[in-house]
């Protein structure tokens, strides 16, 4: 705005000038000319301010992220997990948040075979969220442990415990990078055939061939050019190619078409084989699959057992059944 009403001023008295023939036609286009280079300085400036205040605030949201308060920390004497077959078992766990004394979680008695699948249905705000949390060790029990290969969680280091779990949750990110490069995050050594290996093995690698660019097309942060169904295909992919022992999945609610829901279901069932599987459930095919079914109503295993055993109980599990588990 300044350099246009600047422009203006000389053409203006610079106009009045040549008719006066103060001045000749050249010097004022001269001027004009002069003048728009006189205030690039000033944008470029204004440019470089922008810059910093935004970099300022994304500083600001850094440091806040960084000074969090951990709420749990590795034990002096804490050791590396050994690699883990998958066996997890809650004993007599109870939690409450550090702020609010009402029980989350109350006497959770849970043993868990390796290379189970247990789906764990509920409530909105049941507690199920919260076991997947204590098992990641996000969260230390209140009272009780849990444990994995017979081994307390707080005992290993929080780094050798993750490094050997898996995660996908309902509604997977992807950051600013290629399809490729979102899938290595699994598993950053991987090579190109494994990362391919990885997609078609969970039906992934044909929409991602169609994508302009293949592997290597540009995914924007949060994937918000994929559809739903195609960032859960990739985020599954990044999860086979870590090849975790315990993988922890937060089943998608969104509706997708039926080809897709087919490729998914298809592809959960290579995801969970053979590796001890936590799912929060909301999908009946996942669910009567599931090897055991855990029902939590405000914080305590009210059910557990197969689909059949449950329905045959006419209990909680049977009125969450009836309403087409979408909690």
């Amino acid at each position: 705005l300044l350099g246009a009403v600047a422009t203006a001023l000389v053409v203006y008295v610079g106009g009045t000038a040549v008719q006066g023939q103060s001045i000749t036609a050249g010097v004022l286009i001269a001027f004009i000319l002069y003048i728009d280079r006189f205030f690039e300085p000033i944008r470029d400036l204004s440019r470089r301010f922008d810059t910093l205040q935004s970099t300022m605030a994304g500083g600001e949201r850094i440091l806040e992220l960084l000074n969090t308060p951990v709420d749990v920390r590795d034990e002096e004497n804490a050791e590396e997990m050994k690699p883990i077959t998958g066996a997890v078992r809650f004993d007599n766990v109870s939690f409450h948040y550090s702020d609010d004394p009402v029980l989350v979680l109350d006497s959770i008695q849970l043993d868990i075979n390796p290379g189970e699948t247990v789906a764990l249905v509920g409530e909105t705000g049941a507690g199920k969220t919260t076991i997947v949390k204590l098992l990641s060790r996000f969260h230390d029990p209140t009272s009780g442990d849990v444990l994995i290969d017979g081994v307390d969680l707080r005992r290993v280091t929080q780094q050798s415990l993750r490094a050997q779990m898996g995660m996908v949750l309902q509604d997977p990110f992807l950051f600013n990078g290629t399809v490729k490069e979102n899938i290595l995050f699994g598993r950053l050594d991987a090579s190109d055939e494994d990362v391919q290996a990885a997609a078609k093995a969970v039906g992934a690698h044909e929409f991602i061939m169609k994508l302009k660019n293949g592997y290597d097309t540009t995914v924007e942060e949060g994937g918000l050019t994929l559809s739903v169904g195609q960032r859960q295909l990739i985020s599954f992919a990044r999860a086979l190619l870590a090849n975790p022992r315990i993988l922890i999945l937060d089943e998608a609610t969104s509706s997708v078409d039926t080809q897709t829901e087919h490729i998914i279901q298809s592809a959960l069932a290579t995801l969970l084989k053979g590796r001890t599987s936590f799912v929060i459930a909301h999908r009946l095919s996942t669910i009567t699959n599931s090897d055991k079914i855990v029902v939590i109503d405000g914080g305590r295993i009210v059910e557990q057992g197969k689909h059949a055993e449950l329905l045959a109980l006419q209990g909680r599990y049977f009125e969450l059944y009836k309403t087409g588990f979408q909690e």
